[in-house]
């Protein structure tokens, strides 16, 4: 049976971090073990052969030169032993940040959930559950540098391997996002940095669209592909956030700190920040003084 695509969504920060890793051998006849709600995800990368794997209802044949994702709340099992000798790199890592399958366009963390918690907004990294290796991966041999610094003294390797396998994870993301729409991604971060470039200055729908030359219905479908957010919605968050920066920093008065962010008036920005904060601008900067 085909599985539609699968796609494994990871919000960040936290960045995932790396576990393990070690490379296996299979002979023909061998089979995977199979594992219950391992608490960990399993990335297996096969190098020769073809291994075959089940979770829950689905059940892949991975062959040389593809991955697979297995998920850390799954039953995994072996779906049949392996036919010819199999090897494959199998790396474990964990991640404390929200995470979703889904086969479609990226799933978002709850933005706002997730900025008080760790003080920025979530970049969603977008992994396939299944498909064959992006060249460039095959080429850096990161995952191969990851088992040599099995062989070195703890304390030496554990920062390499963390900067090693967050690229392993940047070069499979950045597959992803291109191959999903390369041209959307770069129409939002056109409009993501106008946007904060100009944040303080009345800008509107048309004025977005005369500016980047896209109709703002175009405009709007890219950023909330990639971001999850409208213009205009992110627009607002920015002007809220760099609102927050300066009722800490300056002493300028509610009034001063509105027209500066770029509000309309002082009563509309207290509206909007007592609505996403949850208490008033000056009882924000009364909680964080001295």
């Amino acid at each position: 049976m085909i599985f539609p695509p699968s796609y494994i969504h990871l919000a960040a920060p936290p960045f995932p971090y790396f576990l393990e890793c070690d490379r296996t051998v299979y002979q023909p006849g061998d089979q995977h073990p199979s594992r219950k709600a391992m608490g960990k995800f399993d990335l297996i990368l096969v190098e020769q052969g073809c291994l075959y794997l089940g979770e829950e209802h689905k059940q892949w044949a991975v062959p040389a030169g593809h991955s697979l994702l297995l998920l850390p709340d799954r039953y995994h099992y072996p779906a049949r032993p392996c036919e010819v000798t199999t090897s494959f790199i199998w790396v474990h890592f964990h991640t404390v940040g929200e995470w979703a399958e889904a086969e479609g366009e990226p799933v978002y963390a709850d933005r706002d959930a997730h900025f008080r918690q760790f003080l920025t907004y979530p970049y969603t990294i977008r992994m396939p559950q299944f498909g064959p290796l992006p060249d460039p991966f095959e080429r850096s041999g990161q995952a191969e540098l990851l088992l040599q610094l099995n062989r070195v003294r703890r304390s030496g390797a554990v920062w390499q391997q963390q900067r090693i396998f967050e690229e392993m994870l940047r070069m499979m993301d950045q597959v992803q996002q291109d191959t999903a729409g390369s041209h959307a991604v770069e129409i939002a971060e056109q409009t993501e940095a106008y946007i904060r470039n100009h944040y303080a200055e009345p800008l509107t729908n048309a004025l977005l669209s005369e500016e980047l030359h896209f109709h703002y219905n175009y405009l709007a479908r890219c950023m909330k592909r990639v971001y999850g957010l409208t213009p205009m919605e992110y627009l607002t968050d920015y002007r809220l956030e760099q609102a927050k920066l300066l009722l800490l920093k300056t002493e300028l008065s509610v009034g001063g700190i509105a027209e500066r962010a770029g509000f309309e008036s002082a009563a509309y920005f207290s509206r909007r920040f007592t609505g996403k904060v949850g208490i008033s601008p000056l009882r924000y900067r009364k909680r964080y003084s001295r």
